[in-house]
């Protein structure tokens, strides 16, 4: 069974600086049948103008993920860290029992593009952490494991069980994932368009896929697609 999010379905706000796109109910945006699936909370498509930037701000209990496809985004939080986070990299912060951090465009004319994505936790009040992985040298034509449960296989360990899988393709290539039973997925397609399972997803949709035993995916454009495979 598969559910279709259009990308001109999702909330919209333009702020001048920032110009987003809300695949679930956020701020001001409100859709009693998108406010979430399963654990995933979020997705957050955003366009940050040079110069400008989420000031620092507080976050409790949730699993931040954050995916710059292109520009540069400058992180800080309460914890000390300070990084620059370019495309192809993966940032993660557990907000735990409490953090703060801020996420500004370093750039003077050029503007970053990121998901911001939000997984409810599975244990509440923990230690705040922090972590990066590079993505950007990895081969396309491949599924790969961005964070997951325990961090296996070199992923960045989460706290909650749901795997995230980065795929880069190039025209007419070709990945399949298998969904255990039980477990269920969304598919969102930063960028490009892809066949799944037969259905075309441009960039910016999405799907829910339940009860189904495998999901393919072919690019008819370069693409970038990201797959949760959810409990």
């Amino acid at each position: 069974m598969m559910n279709i999010r259009k990308a001109n379905e999702r909330g919209h706000a333009n702020h001048g600086w920032l110009d987003t796109y809300h695949t679930f109910s956020f701020a001001d945006y409100y859709d009693p049948q998108w406010t979430h699936f399963r654990s995933l909370r979020v997705i957050n498509d955003d366009l940050v103008l040079p110069g400008n930037g989420f000031d620092m701000h507080p976050h409790r209990d949730m699993e931040i993920i954050t995916y710059v496809l292109s520009g540069a985004l400058e992180h800080k939080d309460s914890m000390g860290n300070g990084s620059v986070i370019r495309p192809g990299n993966i940032q993660y912060m557990s907000a735990g029992r409490g953090v703060m951090h801020s996420e500004f465009n370093p750039s003077k004319d050029e503007a970053v593009r990121l998901l911001q994505i939000w997984i409810m936790p599975d244990v509440k009040g923990a230690v705040p952490r922090y972590a990066e992985k590079s993505l950007r040298d990895k081969p396309t034509g491949r599924l790969h494991l961005m964070a997951s449960k325990f961090g296996r296989d070199g992923s960045i360990a989460i706290r909650q069980d749901a795997d995230l899988w980065l795929a880069k393709l190039e025209v007419g290539q070709r990945v399949s994932h298998s969904l255990a039973t039980n477990r269920n997925a969304f598919v969102h397609l930063a960028e490009g368009e892809v066949l799944l399972n037969g259905k075309t997803l441009s960039g910016g949709d999405a799907a829910v896929v339940s009860e189904e035993a495998k999901l393919q995916l072919s690019a008819a454009k370069p693409s970038q697609v990201l797959l949760f495979d959810l409990n």
